[in-house]
């Protein structure tokens, strides 16, 4: 960081399986990439081309090349891997990660139905030779899944071989383990964490009151992705107690009381005029 302050959380150093921050590429340009690069590299773990915008997108190989370059680990989105399922393309998908040299793929299963025993087979043959991250959940706002059967499908995804389970939230955070207006189902993701550890999820949250929400749950080191280029500094100044939404969370705790005590006094004394 650029100077000392205190009280302010330690973050684990890349590469990290823990504290991830994953962004969405929805077609960066190349140019852009390397701005994203300059300013956000050493913020960012992770980079999905999002749905499959690795199909239309200019100079893939030359942004996928700049990502690795930077110490960001890229990948295809799970729609893209769906697009092939469905086609009957399976081993297709698989030369596609070797001719552009992807050490990370995502199996999800969120547009199409796949047997969950076969989804865990595909997970198992992927993650011989690469990191897989898995999605549980449906991107149909209709689709409903109980929560212990969230629990049975993460837990089975992460035994077939999953580094971690992505819950769904789509890209515009209002699916899965999110109501239609963006708030948490808090009563779903207590139960889905009572079975499964927090460190092995990685939650779709791309607005700043969900990654906020999760922060104060999980703290600094919440594994967090569909985030918005623009938005991972923001992100991480989240993460770090920096910006108003957090400010409190990693302060000691009697010195914070007497902050909010000042400011709660303060407030009542506007009022009063």
């Amino acid at each position: 960081m650029n100077f000392k302050l205190s009280y302010i959380p330690k973050r684990s150093e890349k590469p990290r399986n823990k504290g991830v921050t994953m962004m969405m590429d929805k077609g960066l340009g190349l140019t852009e990439t390397e701005h994203f690069i300059e300013a956000s590299e050493h913020l960012t773990d992770l980079v999905k081309f999002g749905f499959g915008t690795s199909f239309v997108t200019n100079k893939l190989e030359e942004k996928i090349k700049l990502y690795k370059q930077a110490g960001i680990r890229p990948y295809f989105g799970g729609t893209l891997f769906e697009a092939f399922y469905a086609r009957g393309k399976f081993n297709d998908y698989l030369k596609l990660l070797d001719k552009y040299d992807l050490d990370l793929a995502e199996v999800s299963d969120g547009s199409i139905i796949i047997p969950h025993d076969e989804k865990c087979e595909l997970i198992s043959k992927i993650a011989k030779n690469r990191t897989v991250l898995s999605e549980v959940g449906s991107k149909d706002s209709g689709i409903l899944i109980s929560p212990a059967k969230w629990v049975r499908l993460m837990s089975a995804e992460l035994e077939a071989g999953s580094w971690k389970v992505i819950a769904e939230g789509r890209e515009a955070g209002n699916v899965g383990v999110f109501r239609p207006n963006g708030t948490a189902h808090t009563l779903l993701i207590n139960r889905i964490i009572a079975k499964v550890a927090p460190e092995n999820i990685l939650w779709e949250a791309p607005q700043k009151n969900q990654q906020v929400w999760f922060i104060k749950l999980f703290g600094a080191e919440v594994n967090l992705g569909n985030i918005a280029p623009n938005d991972i500094i923001p992100l991480e100044c989240l993460r770090l107690g920096l910006r108003g939404d957090t400010f409190f969370e990693f302060l000691p705790k009697d010195f914070a009381d007497r902050l909010k005590q000042v400011n709660d006094e303060e407030e009542v004394d506007e009022e009063a005029e």
